[in-house]
């Protein structure tokens, strides 16, 4: 009887054994599992976060200063990357900030660091005193809309002047408000159109070489 409960006895204390350490391996297994998502979630933040400050980001149309080459509400995706190894070219379309602040602008690029700008009363565009060949503005601007470049402005070597296609309904760098654009102040290249999906692709043909 005695070796009997002896048996007994080493029986329930192996169960219990083999109980506890079940639990042990749970219990690790959760903790590797915590520790495995979180590392996920952390890699999605970093990338995420990475991707939005040195390679793209989605960005919406406000307002009709670029029609009709973009629409208001379309979606479009801004290329941080390529202005990172090349320099802005004439006619891309870029992305700054207003004054500094979390308002952002569309534009295109127009003249040059270096170059001269100036409109004329006929609404003609010169470029160190050439007349501009471009089939970018929606129409021909009028007086009004020809701001400080009815006299010549000399662009710095990192400055850029910038106008909506929409040339009689833009506020750009003809008004002292927006003026040139320094190239640290450039957020970016827009890609391609991501919205809506009847027009998704890229926006217009390549900028000048």
């Amino acid at each position: 009887m005695t070796k009997k409960n002896n048996k007994s006895g080493n029986n329930d204390k192996n169960q219990i054994d083999q109980k506890k350490n079940n639990e042990n391996a749970e219990e690790i297994n959760i903790v590797r599992e915590l520790i495995g998502m979180a590392l996920y979630i952390v890699t999605v933040i970093i990338v995420v976060w990475f991707i939005v400050h040195f390679v793209g980001q989605r960005t919406e149309v406000n307002g009709l200063s670029m029609y009709d080459t973009l629409d208001d509400g379309d979606n479009l995706w801004v290329d941080k990357m390529s202005y990172r190894f090349k320099e802005p070219k004439r006619f891309d379309i870029i992305v700054f900030p207003y004054q500094g602040s979390e308002i952002y602008y569309i534009k295109r690029i127009i003249g040059l660091p270096g170059e001269k700008v100036r409109i004329d009363e006929e609404g003609n565009i010169y470029i160190n005193d050439k007349i501009l060949d471009e089939d970018y503005g929606y129409e021909q601007i009028v007086p009004e809309m020809i701001g400080r470049a009815g006299e010549d402005i000399l662009l710095g070597d990192d400055e850029y002047f910038v106008m909506g296609d929409n040339r009689n309904n833009s506020k750009d760098s003809r008004f002292e408000d927006v003026g040139n654009i320094k190239r640290d102040e450039l957020i970016g290249k827009v890609a391609f159109r991501m919205w809506p999906l009847s027009k998704f692709g890229k926006i217009d043909k390549d900028s000048e070489e």
